[in-house]
């Protein structure tokens, strides 16, 4: 198969395939009848799908550096270009989002009956300002399609969400907006100090600027992270700046909660791996600001584990999940070890597996239901077997059971992080204690004990639409349960060169790499 791809030049065209192939098909959608428009979002969606595969076929895990890259001259009179490159982190984030997508436009089948033509365009557009997000080596490139990716999500929780949609889009909108126009300002700054010290070769790519950026007075350091960090943290979404998260996720319909908590989330802890950790390691690894981004994130493991114990909304319960997932993130990336580093990059991929199967679940009974509120239930496994085994195991594997996605990541995030930060991954370790108490008290509440609401004895089981949805994302809990070391494979170059780019700066660094045998 490897060799029929690069005999088609599959490395020269797949990138800009897949960013042209939805914005091409957003078009088709709106320009078809309006009853057709999901069927052809979903033929879209799985033709992206198709064409990603072979990414996974043709990316060389043996390499180091960037695969599948091209650059062409877009604005040449201001070094502006179309730089495109995936390595393995990007490789999976770009494979999360085609395996996403497809899945939640068969899961919005039956919930969106307005507007359907807006609707599915908007998730087109949407999947190209994503996958753009993992691709761009450019940094204005990349600040396009990060504003790209924020205007159809906004349009999908305003228009398509629920009561409080207007606050929920406009409160998203203005957390996310702030932290771009500031990491806007760092990005125009580091532009001209790599301009003047190449001698004027003003450019935005990537490469450029981390071979020429001069070395900055670390205040100034200090600040320009300090802009990129807010960007990030606030899409994490990090604790303090986490408070959007709840009510977009709660308001959003089903196919905009999948995407937002599966691939969304993850562009603010992509964002530390590929431009605020490489450009600023001093500042990123100070011993000061190292406490501060490792208290973050445990208190956030903590507080998003406490606050989602006691949600009434079940929809609720699992965006508070997400604080506490994606602190394990933080912690495993700032834990400067091979162990932490991989076990970050897979609690991305395994929350964006988890977490949008459970949205999905969430989404189908409440299809049923038209509620979210766990009171409203009980016992609705006698009439929903399917279901509710369907959605046990999920849980399970959300909570971090072995042999299930979740329990590896989070392993090798503690494992890697005990090395250099025993106290922290203790306390974290209390995260997954009450991760599985919030979780299996809602299933005790949800689907056991006795049918007494009326109103839950006609609730009808999945439907072969629902089976096609949740089969994938069984499939892969499991595979990634048991055998998580091709997806490990892929990512170990990146994992290296992430930590490697701390050893330029960060005190600790050397004494890291020995430990891990380099």
């Amino acid at each position: 198969m490897a060799a029929f791809l690069q005999s088609i030049g599959y490395e020269h065209w797949i990138l800009t395939a897949l960013l042209i192939v939805p914005v091409a098909g957003a078009a088709i959608v709106l320009a078809a009848p309006a009853a057709a428009a999901r069927s052809i979002a979903l033929a879209v969606t799985l033709l992206e799908l198709i064409l990603s595969l072979g990414l996974w076929v043709a990316f060389d895990p043996s390499l180091d550096g960037m695969q599948f890259e091209r650059v062409i001259p877009w604005v040449g009179t201001y070094g502006i270009e179309y730089h495109v490159g995936i390595d393995g982190i990007s490789l999976m984030m770009v494979l999360l989002t085609t395996v996403l997508t497809p899945l939640s436009v068969l899961g919005s089948w039956a919930g969106i009956t307005t507007r359907e033509r807006g609707f599915y365009g908007m998730m087109l557009v949407l999947t190209t300002g994503m996958i753009g997000v993992f691709v761009a080596l450019d940094l204005f490139f990349f600040y396009v399609l990060w504003e790209v990716m924020l205007i159809p999500m906004y349009f999908i929780i305003g228009i398509w969400g629920g009561k409080a949609r207007l606050y929920a889009s406009l409160k998203f909108f203005i957390y996310t907006m702030v932290g771009s126009l500031l990491m806007l300002v760092a990005i125009l700054y580091v532009y001209f100090a790599a301009g003047r010290q190449s001698g004027g070769a003003f450019s935005f790519s990537l490469e450029h600027i981390l071979r020429h950026l001069p070395t900055l007075p670390l205040g100034t350091q200090a600040w320009l992270f300090g802009a990129f960090f807010l960007a990030f943290a606030i899409k994490v979404p990090m604790f303090p700046f986490h408070t959007w998260l709840p009510d977009a996720h709660t308001e959003a319909p089903t196919a905009g909660s999948v995407l937002l908590a599966g691939v969304l989330l993850k562009m603010g802890t992509y964002g530390f791996i590929r431009f605020a950790v490489p450009l600023f390691p001093a500042v990123a690894f100070h011993p000061t600001v190292s406490r501060i981004i490792i208290t973050l994130a445990v208190i956030g493991i903590v507080y998003g584990a406490l606050v989602a114990m006691v949600q009434p909304d079940f929809k609720r319960l699992v965006a508070y999940s997400s604080v506490s997932h994606l602190g394990f993130v933080m912690l495993g990336l700032w834990a400067l070890t091979m162990q932490g580093t991989q076990g970050a990059f897979l609690v991305m991929i395994n929350h964006g597996i988890s977490t949008g199967a459970l949205f999905l679940l969430i989404g189908m009974v409440y299809e049923r239901r038209h509620s979210r509120l766990v009171t409203d239930f009980g016992g609705i496994a006698a009439v929903m077997p399917a279901f509710a085994a369907i959605l046990t195991f999920v849980s399970l594997s959300s909570i971090g059971l072995p042999a299930t996605n979740g329990f590896v990541g989070e392993f090798l995030v503690l494992l890697g992080s005990f090395q250099t930060h025993p106290a922290a991954a203790v306390i974290a370790t209390t995260g997954v204690i009450i991760a599985a108490a919030y979780l299996l008290w809602a299933l005790k509440r949800i689907l056991y004990g006795p049918l007494e609401k009326n109103e839950n004895r006609g609730l009808t089981d999945l439907t072969g639409r629902e089976y096609a949805i949740l089969a994938p994302l069984l499939a892969l809990i499991l595979w990634l349960g048991f055998y998580p070391q091709p997806v490990l494979r892929r990512m170990e170059p990146a994992a290296r060169a992430y930590i490697e780019s701390a050893q330029r700066a960060a005190p600790g660094a050397p004494d890291v790499a020995a430990r891990e045998g380099r």
